[in-house]
C-alpha cells in the first residue's frame, strides 16, 4: 500500500456539528488506526483562522483513500473539505516503519 496525505479544512459554521459528532469521528479514526490504514493524524491550526487536520493514510490509490475518508462522520455531515495526495517520504520513512513494528507489537491501539 502507498501513503497519502489527507488534509481536512473545517467548513465555516461547523463547530457545533463537529462537537456533536466528534466521538463517532474519533471512533472511525481509531478503527482505521487499528486496521493499520491510519498512520498518524491530528489537528492543524486548531485556534487559527483555517482550522483543519492532517492525516497520513495507507491505501491502494487516491480514489481508495478518498472513498475510505468519505465514511468519516465529519465528511458525511459536510463538516470538512478534504484533499488526498500521494506522499513519498524521503526523510523519516525508517521511523514510520519502526512505529509500525512498535504498534503491531503493542496490539495496535493508539497511544
Amino acid at each position: 500500500m502507498s501513503l497519502f496525505a489527507v488534509t481536512y479544512r473545517y467548513t465555516p459554521g461547523s463547530e457545533a456539528g463537529r462537537d456533536e459528532h466528534r466521538p463517532r469521528h474519533l471512533a472511525f479514526l481509531q478503527e482505521l488506526f487499528d486496521d493499520g490504514r491510519l498512520v498518524v493524524s491530528g489537528p492543524t491550526d486548531a485556534t487559527g483562522p483555517e482550522p483543519g487536520a492532517l492525516l497520513v493514510v495507507r491505501g491502494e490509490s487516491p480514489e481508495d483513500v478518498d472513498a475510505t475518508m468519505a465514511a468519516d462522520p465529519f465528511a458525511h455531515h459536510g463538516y470538512v473539505e478534504r484533499t488526498v495526495r500521494g506522499w513519498d517520504p524521503k526523510f523519516g520513512a525508517d521511523r514510520l516503519a519502526a512505529a509500525d513494528d512498535d504498534r503491531s507489537t503493542a496490539g495496535g491501539s493508539a497511544r
